[in-house]
């Protein structure tokens, strides 16, 4: 008899042991070996499958019994209450990371879909790095030199003339901007420390501060950017000496600040002294505009940038970098060090294959077509659908459109709404370093099943009627 004779066994005895009291003998050996017409061997094999289950106890020499099934003890972990203290940051999902089911129409995820990625390229370069040196050595704590090089080269060709070049040595790989940010927040501002912060701004610059502990001051922006006097108060009521902006397609307005005011602020950090923390994530995300990094301007250490391949390239390579001159820079390098020591060199070195091979600057020409096509079907959505949705200005790059609400919308009421009819959407306030300043919603054209968005707004419609 083989095992699918033992799994038949196995299946009928455990019907009966659900009605059989606790202690009832099993049939004997011999017994099942005439009921089933099985070998013995088949009925050992068998009972061993339900002492492993923990359904059968076997007591030697006397038989086979129905093990009494034990009420489970839900455990209790109230101790750990006292001990752990009040924590310093959020121990919520972000509504960003949720998992949908399958049939849900996500507009809540900042991820591309594998179709706006440079698939064969990202498989391809995991091939080469895999067959090389790095796959089986330790990487230099700072990046590899050839990475820390192209991201110099990167900044760098955007530097007017008489601005300084960007080095290697001043490029910092991470495991990722989220990890940059958090070396950046840890060893340039530090625990109890003010922080300028824009509002509303990526909510994971908010997390990553709380998490350290820094002391946010949340300056008001638009999507042409914050307001230079603002910026200067800010500085003067807080004693602050770093301001954390995206000035490149925002996160969440895909704003993106014009070339006069970001001089204008730029020469606010200097006066005060400052950090300008510029964060440039949707730099390979433009639609109808081209990057600008504020740091290409500045040779005197006052921006720490920050750019990252992770939205570009592929999640699965989490590679950004920190860029940062004079003693900011060995401070990151130390904080990122003591964190995790340097960041894969197989990660490293399968990005860098990506993003120098010939086909890597088309696959941002047609990505930037792709996501104006998506980003115009959903705006149009919007108007036929939820006309009461208000987006103040069409994202000019990144992944997101940034909807105001009619006031008095409970947002979180209408996400339940929309997500019992199968579509998520992320509710605004994470976005916001302080309390809302009104009720947004985040929507993302960049995931799966564009031509869903029409009937994602119809349902946002029904949703947002039934909750106002």
């Amino acid at each position: 008899m083989n095992d699918d004779s033992a799994g038949r066994i196995v299946a009928d005895l455990r019907t009966w042991i659900t009605s059989a009291p606790a202690g009832t003998r099993v049939p004997a050996t011999r017994a099942l070996v005439l009921q089933y017409g099985a070998s013995p061997v088949t009925v050992q094999r068998a009972m061993r499958q339900l002492v492993a289950l923990g359904l059968v106890d076997s007591r030697p020499g006397v038989g086979t019994f129905v093990r009494a099934a034990r009420a489970a003890r839900a455990a209790d972990y109230g101790w750990q209450t006292a001990a752990l203290g009040t924590p310093r940051g959020s121990s919520v999902l972000s509504s960003t990371q949720r998992a949908p089911a399958p049939d849900a129409i996500g507009l809540h995820s900042g991820y591309p879909a594998r179709d706006l990625l440079p698939d064969r390229m990202v498989r391809a370069a995991i091939g080469r790095a895999a067959r090389t040196e790095t796959a089986l050595t330790r990487a230099p704590a700072a990046g590899i030199p050839e990475l820390q090089a192209w991201f110099a080269s990167e900044l760098s060709a955007h530097a007017p003339a008489g601005v300084g070049a960007v080095t290697a040595r001043d490029v910092i790989v991470t495991a990722g901007s989220q990890s940059g940010l958090s070396s950046v927040f840890g060893s340039l501002v530090g625990v109890g420390r003010p922080l300028l912060i824009e509002s509303p701004t990526y909510w994971g610059a908010n997390l990553a501060a709380r998490q350290i502990g820094v002391q946010l001051v949340p300056v008001p922006t638009t999507p042409v950017g914050p307001d230079p006097d603002d910026v200067e108060r800010a500085f003067q009521l807080s004693g602050a000496r770093a301001f954390y902006a995206q000035p490149t397609f925002a996160n969440p307005t895909g704003g993106q600040w014009s070339v006069e005011r970001g001089r204008e602020i730029l020469e606010v950090v200097r006066r005060h002294g400052a950090f300008l923390i510029e964060d440039d994530w949707a730099h390979d995300l433009a639609i109808d505009a081209d990057p600008r990094p504020l740091a290409a301007l500045d040779d005197e250490g006052h921006v720490v940038y920050l750019r990252s391949l992770t939205k570009s390239v592929s999640p699965s390579l989490r590679v950004a970098a920190v860029i940062a001159r004079g003693p900011a820079r060995d401070r990151v390098v130390a904080e990122r060090a003591a964190e995790s020591m340097y960041v894969s060199g197989l990660l490293q070195a399968a990005a860098l294959d990506v993003v120098t091979q010939a086909g890597w600057r088309g696959h941002l020409r047609r990505v930037r077509d792709e996501l104006r096509e998506r980003r115009d079907l959903l705006m149009h959505g919007l108007r036929q659908h939820v006309p009461a949705a208000h987006v103040e200005s069409i994202p000019v790059g990144g992944l997101n459109l940034w909807a105001r609400l009619p006031d008095g919308t409970d947002v979180d009421l209408l996400a339940r709404a929309c997500e019992t009819r199968g579509v998520i959407l992320a509710p605004g306030a994470e976005w916001f370093p302080a309390e809302p300043s009104g009720p947004y919603v985040r929507l993302s054209f960049c995931g799966e099943a564009p031509e869903r968005f029409e009937e994602a707004c119809r349902v946002m419609g029904v949703a947002l009627a039934s909750v106002n």
